[in-house]
């Protein structure tokens, strides 16, 4: 038996403020580092040895895993992955979502939120909020970097990295700390949903979620943290 644990980040700061925060690279909030802080604990209750420590390129995901393997005494060396970062929320993004619900209508944010195809206007390249224009992604290829994407364009990048460097990698406990689309799309992929159930899943802030994997299979799953736990959908 192996495990896979998926953590989205602790509550960051523009999750605070309710904003479209996407590819924007911004801390955690002190509850988010309590959260990161508490995940660790459970973890290591659940005494396993995690072999590979895979992160996004974003801050808040990196301190989540920072905190964590602290927490662990564990530091071995993590490899960040740009494929991992949160969906792109194109011209959204810094917006506030409450008041983009009085402009939009809930129903057309939701839209935006959770549909699986939906993309955001773009992103301005001028704006400081896009990605080509914040330090922490000047070694991404600019081709590479979106100006909005669809929660399909994040499975998309998300999946095939996973396939490529996490899925072979049979016989070792794996923790991938990442964001909540992002793992959304991971979601999608073990637990094969298809695109209606997908927009129903919500994933919690630094709630690890455990997942048991025999041959390859997934045969149980579990947040460790009951009583913040959601509705997983498949167990």
């Amino acid at each position: 038996m192996s495990y896979l644990i998926l953590v989205r980040h602790g509550q960051s700061i523009w999750n605070l403020e309710k904003k479209f925060t996407g590819w924007v690279d911004v801390d955690l909030t002190e509850n988010g580092k309590l959260e990161a802080k508490k995940a660790g604990q459970l973890i290591k209750q659940k005494q396993i040895e995690i072999n590979l420590y895979y992160s996004s390129y974003q801050l808040r995901a990196k301190n989540t895993l920072q905190i964590i393997q602290k927490e662990l005494g564990d530091f071995k060396n993590v490899k960040s992955a740009w494929e991992l970062n949160e969906r792109h929320y194109g011209a959204l993004t810094g917006l506030n979502k409450d008041e983009m619900k009085k402009k939009l209508g809930e129903e057309k944010v939701h839209q935006f939120r959770r549909s699986w195809d939906l993309r955001p206007d773009p992103l301005d390249k001028k704006n400081p909020y896009h990605p080509i224009n914040i330090q922490t992604y000047k070694k991404i290829p600019l081709e590479k970097i979106p100006d909005t994407e669809s929660l399909k364009d994040t499975y998309e990048r998300v999946i095939k990295f996973y396939n490529q460097e996490i899925e072979n990698k049979t016989n070792e406990n794996i923790l991938i700390s990442a964001h909540g689309n992002s793992i959304r799309a991971l979601c999608k992929h073990l637990f094969n949903l298809d695109d209606n159930e997908i927009s129903k899943l919500e994933i919690p802030t630094g709630n690890p979620l455990l997942i048991e994997l025999e041959n390859s299979k997934i045969s149980n799953c579990k947040y460790l943290d009951q009583e913040r736990a959601k509705d997983l959908l498949v167990f």
